[in-house]
């Protein structure tokens, strides 16, 4: 607590408001998270209860960027990746888990790195929700990608788009209404595309120094 102090990254609000313009910095929390993991076939040879299928994995390192100010270039990278893997299009996805931190300068670029992903054309205005459980429990630093996990998982098992907390008024690097982007201030069904389209979701983790998955 005392580092982040130092580095005045600590909300001196005390609240955590991703992709909001009132957001002041980050909130510690606390917290672990479990999960099995398992081949696909594997899985499915021993009768386990299956919550989601992990398509790929993009990972990176930024090449400029500093130990608070992270690089658009590295997120792009692992983002790509990832999608270029799944042999999805960024369209494909229904919820993005952002890393979100509520921290102004994080944010700004996490939001301007996705709107890069997405491009300007193959989407449709607000269809993509996205939001960060850092709103909810707080940044729980080596624990925070596993909490947006739970997240997307208990969304998927519940058929749930789930909200974000506390955050009101989007940041314009968000594209505005018009941009392909949402955030949700109370969960609504997650519906199917089709009856044969699963729910498909993304979910970032942008570690201190550049560090992206």
């Amino acid at each position: 607590q005392m580092g982040f102090s130092a580095l005045r990254a600590l909300s001196p609000s005390g609240v955590c408001r991703p992709f909001d313009v009132a957001g002041d910095g980050l909130v510690v929390g606390e917290g672990a998270g479990l999960f099995v993991i398992k081949r696909l076939a594997d899985a499915e040879c021993d009768g386990d209860k299956i919550y989601a299928v992990i398509h790929a994995i993009g990972l990176s390192n930024d090449t400029g960027g500093s130990l608070l100010a992270p690089d658009m270039e590295g997120q792009l990278r692992a983002m790509r990746s990832a999608y270029a893997e799944a042999g999805w299009q960024p369209a494909d996805i229904d919820l993005i888990e952002c890393h979100g931190t509520g921290t102004p300068t994080g944010d700004a670029i996490e939001a301007k790195s996705m709107r890069a992903l997405w491009g300007d054309t193959g989407w449709a205005a607000n269809q993509c929700v996205v939001g960060s459980v850092k709103s909810n429990v707080g940044h729980l630093l080596t624990g925070a990608g596993a909490a947006g996990l739970m997240k997307v998982l208990l969304g998927m098992k519940h058929g749930q788009l789930p909200p974000t907390a506390s955050t009101t008024t989007l940041l314009p690097q968000l594209g505005g209404g018009n941009g392909p982007f949402t955030v949700l201030q109370a969960a609504k069904p997650w519906t199917h595309r089709t009856p044969a389209t699963p729910r498909r979701a993304a979910i970032s983790a942008f570690g201190f120094g550049g560090i992206n998955a």
